[in-house]
């Protein structure tokens, strides 16, 4: 299954930059670049149409936003992730209400990105088997995408961010230090540390320490939740 996406940004630069991304990840194929709205409806409605939208918000002509209205109006059974810099809660709250999957705030990495898109294809997987779900499954499915997988974040703290780190502890194959996980997402050596430490202290991350020649030990974090 190859996944068509098409990608939205007003800025030329950024739009190719995010196309490059996307065909580093295997299963993902880009459709088309479109930096305006009426460039994004336009793209919908050529078939073969794209099966995910990478959206920004800010466009010339309209909202990203008012794009994903006009899509659902038109009846366009297309997916979205919003990629914008936009951090208001009013947004945030009116693309969840509209059904986009995820929302990934710039500046991201490419390992931020990957991860959205790596996520969205076991969604698709899962949902295009057809069948019947026990109530185990929807709860996977309804989570899949959304900042549950680490909850109740405190107060100044990113669910973007701690997804990039949750990521990276259940992709690497043993443990990793705050240093690794900091090249792995592109986040700062101390941003992927508070995220370990948050992880650790809500019982998502496993600690052990590492005793060199000389110096303090090394702490290193593994993803092994409780329960």
């Amino acid at each position: 299954m190859t996944i068509e996406v098409l990608v939205v940004d007003d800025d030329t630069r950024v739009a190719r930059v995010n196309a490059a991304y996307v065909e580093r990840v295997p299963g993902f194929r880009v459709a088309g670049l479109a930096h305006s709205a009426a460039e994004a409806l336009r793209a919908m409605e050529v078939a073969p149409r794209p099966d995910l939208v990478l959206m920004d918000h800010h466009l010339p002509d309209e909202t990203g936003l008012a794009v994903v209205q006009e899509m659902r109006r038109r009846g366009l059974q297309i997916d979205v992730v919003m990629v914008t810099a936009a951090r208001d809660l009013t947004t945030v709250r009116t693309a969840l209400r509209q059904g986009v999957l995820h929302y990934l705030v710039k500046p991201f990495s490419f390992a931020g990105l990957r991860s959205a898109l790596e996520t969205y294809a076991d969604l698709r997987r899962t949902l295009d088997r057809g069948g019947t779900a026990e109530q185990s499954e929807v709860d996977k499915i309804f989570g899949t995408l959304s900042a549950g997988t680490v909850p109740g974040l405190p107060k100044g703290h990113s669910p973007p961010t701690a997804e990039l780190v949750r990521r990276a502890l259940v992709n690497a194959e043993g443990s990793l230090s705050a240093q690794e996980v900091a090249e792995e997402t592109g986040l700062s050596r101390q941003t992927a540390q508070r995220y370990l430490k948050l992880l650790e202290r809500t019982g998502k991350a496993g600690l052990t320490l590492r005793y060199g020649d000389a110096g303090r030990p090394e702490h290193r974090y593994v993803w092994a939740p409780r329960g």
